[in-house]
C-alpha cells in the first residue's frame, strides 16, 4: 500500500475512532446503550466504505492498528497498545534496569513526542528537548507506535546505540540523531544561596533521595540564613507521584496535597503530615512545559495550597496511575485507570498546572539564511541550561521581595 493511502486510510480511522469514543462516552452519560451502538455501526460503515470504495485495497491490519492507537490517544496520551509479542516483551523487561538514552516520552498527533530529557543524559546531550518529535526509532516509522514499544525500543545494553530522526523546533526537516545507550544516575538536587538571603533549590530529576536531598539542602541554607527560598522544578519530569506527595509535604504543614480518583478507583485523598514540614519559609516554584508527574503534584499543592507562587509556564500534563489491561488476542492496552487532581479539584493530567506569574521560555535561537529559513545543516541549541540569575529566577525574586 502507497504512503499516501496509508496516511488517509491511518488518519481516517484515527478520526473516526476519536468519534466513537466520544459518542460512546455520550451514550453512557445520557444512560442509553442506543447511541453507542449508532456510533459503532458509524464506524463500521465508514471502514467498509473505505474498503470497498477507496481507489486502492487496503491494508486492513493498517487500518485497525491506526484506529487503536487513534481511540486511545484521544482520551491518553501515555496510552499504548501492544500485541501479543510486544506485550511478552514488555513482561519481560517492565522489572529489568536496562541502559537507557535519558528520554521521557508521550504521544503527540499520532507519533512520539519528547516529555523531557534527563540533564547529562545522552539525549539532552545532542540537544533533545521538549516538544521536540521522534518520526523514527532505528528507521521504523513511530506513527502509531505504541508508547510502552518505543520505550523499549530505546533501552538496551550499554554502550550500544540507536538511531533515531527527530523534528525539533524551528526545523522543519527531520535529523538523523545516533544516541549511545547508557547506566544514567538521577541528577542530584542543587542548591546554593543567593543575593538577601534567598535559598535557591534545583531539582532535575524527582526521586526518593532527591526529595531528602531537597531536605537537606533547605536545613543547609535555613541554618546559612536563607529566609526565603525558590524551588526550581523546570524541566523536571521523572519521578512517582508518591515521590511528589513527598515533596510537597516538605513545605506543608496541614492541607490536602492531591488525590486519586478513577471510574473504577474510588477517591483516595493524600493530606500533609505536619511532622513531615520541615519549613514555612515563604516560598516560590518554578515551572515550565517540561515540569511532568510527581514534580506537578507538588507544583499544584503548593500554589492551590496558597503556600508558594508558582513563577513560569504551564507544566506538561502528566499525572496518573496506570496498568497493563490484558486484552484476548494476547496482547494488552496500558492505560490511566485514575487521575491525580489538584486541590482544587483539577485533573493534573487534562488541565496542567498553571503559574500564577506566567513568564515565558526564551525560544532557541536557529541561525537563519536571508529568507528567514534555517540554513542548511542549522541544529537548535539544547535548551539553555537552568541557573541561578536567569529571567524565572529574578522574576521569582521579585514576587518573593513582595
Amino acid at each position: 500500500m502507497s504512503s499516501r493511502l496509508k496516511y488517509v486510510v491511518v488518519s481516517a480511522s484515527t478520526c473516526l475512532s476519536a468519534l466513537l469514543l466520544i459518542g460512546s462516552l455520550l451514550g453512557q452519560g445520557s444512560s442509553t446503550q442506543e447511541d453507542t451502538l449508532k456510533h459503532i455501526g458509524v464506524f463500521s460503515d465508514v471502514v467498509a466504505r473505505i474498503k470497498s470504495e477507496y481507489v486502492e485495497e487496503p491494508d486492513m491490519k493498517s487500518v485497525t492498528l491506526g484506529a487503536l492507537n487513534g481511540m486511545l490517544e484521544a482520551i491518553d496520551p501515555f496510552a499504548s497498545y501492544l500485541n501479543a509479542d510486544q506485550y511478552k516483551d514488555y513482561l519481560k523487561n517492565r522489572n529489568v534496569k536496562r541502559a537507557s538514552v535519558g528520554l521521557i516520552l508521550s504521544k503527540r498527533f499520532g507519533y512520539v513526542g519528547v516529555v523531557d530529557a534527563t540533564a547529562g543524559s545522552p539525549a539532552a546531550k545532542a540537544g533533545l528537548a521538549t516538544g521536540d518529535m521522534i518520526e523514527t526509532i532505528q528507521g521504523v516509522a513511530t506513527r502509531d507506535m505504541p508508547l510502552a514499544y518505543a520505550d523499549m525500543l530505546l533501552q538496551g545494553d550499554p554502550g550500544t546505540s540507536i538511531e533515531l530522526t527527530a523534528v525539533r523546533s524551528r526545523q522543519p526537516d527531520p535529523q538523523k540523531i545516533t544516541l549511545v545507550r547508557g547506566n544514567l544516575d538521577s541528577p542530584p538536587a542543587t542548591s546554593q544561596l543567593l543575593a538577601d538571603n534567598v535559598g535557591y533549590i534545583n531539582l532535575d530529576a524527582l526521586g526518593a533521595a532527591q526529595v531528602k536531598q531537597t531536605a537537606d539542602a533547605v536545613q543547609k541554607l535555613q541554618k546559612d540564613g536563607a529566609a526565603k527560598l525558590v524551588l526550581d522544578l523546570r524541566n523536571c519530569a521523572g519521578g512517582s507521584p508518591e515521590d511528589g506527595i513527598a515533596l510537597a509535604n516538605l513545605f506543608l504543614n496541614k492541607g490536602l496535597i492531591t488525590y486519586l480518583q478513577g471510574q473504577r478507583v474510588p477517591r483516595q485523598d493524600f493530606q500533609a503530615d505536619a511532622a513531615k514540614a520541615i519549613t514555612q519559609a515563604p516560598l516560590a516554584v518554578l515551572v515550565n512545559r517540561g515540569t511532568a508527574s510527581g514534580a506537578e503534584i507538588a507544583a499544584a499543592a503548593l500554589q492551590d495550597n496558597k503556600r508558594a507562587q508558582l513563577v513560569g509556564e504551564r507544566t506538561y500534563g502528566d499525572a496518573a496511575s496506570r496498568k497493563a489491561i490484558p486484552m484476548d488476542d494476547g496482547g494488552a492496552i496500558i492505560l490511566s485507570v485514575a487521575k491525580y487532581y489538584s486541590p482544587a479539584g483539577q485533573a493534573i493530567q487534562d488541565d496542567f498546572v498553571t503559574p500564577a506569574v506566567l513568564v515565558a521560555a526564551a525560544e532557541p535561537s536557529v541561525e537563519l539564511d536571508e529568507s528567514g529559513e534555517p540554513l542548511p545543516g542549522a541544529e537548535p541549541p539544547a535548551e539553555q541550561p537552568k541557573t541561578a540569575n536567569d529571567p524565572v529566577v529574578k522574576k521569582a525574586l521579585e514576587v518573593l521581595a513582595k
